[in-house]
């Protein structure tokens, strides 16, 4: 008698099938996903329109009585505002330089001091 028989445990045409087309295993998880979302959808749809039939009906409120004392907007009347505001009373001061330090940019490139030779090094 051999080790293995040749009768395979599963042999149920689902196990064959899927054993022959592998691509098979995953068709029922993408139904599932594909359908889930269909079915929330709707649930979906219904709180965006219940969100914004709430956001619509407070405006409404709001503008009714908002519209009664309303003041009416000047740009230049704001920005008269707004300049008047502004506290001027400040005074530009300029920074202490270092010693050496030119008024503008870097200061100019030291001027190398002159090599000597090498012949006078040895005497």
């Amino acid at each position: 008698m051999p080790p293995f028989t040749r009768n395979p445990l599963n042999s149920d045409p689902l196990h064959r099938t899927l054993h022959h087309y592998p691509l098979l295993f995953g068709i029922p998880f993408l139904v599932v996903i594909v359908g889930a979302s269909f079915a929330l959808q709707t649930f979906t749809q219904t709180r965006y329109d219940l969100h914004d039939q709430k956001v619509t009906q407070v405006n409404k409120e709001t503008e009714l009585g908002l519209k009664k004392n309303r003041k009416k907007f000047d740009i230049r009347e704001e920005y008269f505002k707004l300049e008047a505001a502004r506290d001027d009373n400040w005074e530009q001061k300029r920074v202490p330089r270092l010693p050496g330090m030119p008024e503008w940019g870097l200061p100019p490139p030291e001027p190398e001091p002159p090599a000597q030779s090498k012949s006078s090094d040895k005497a």
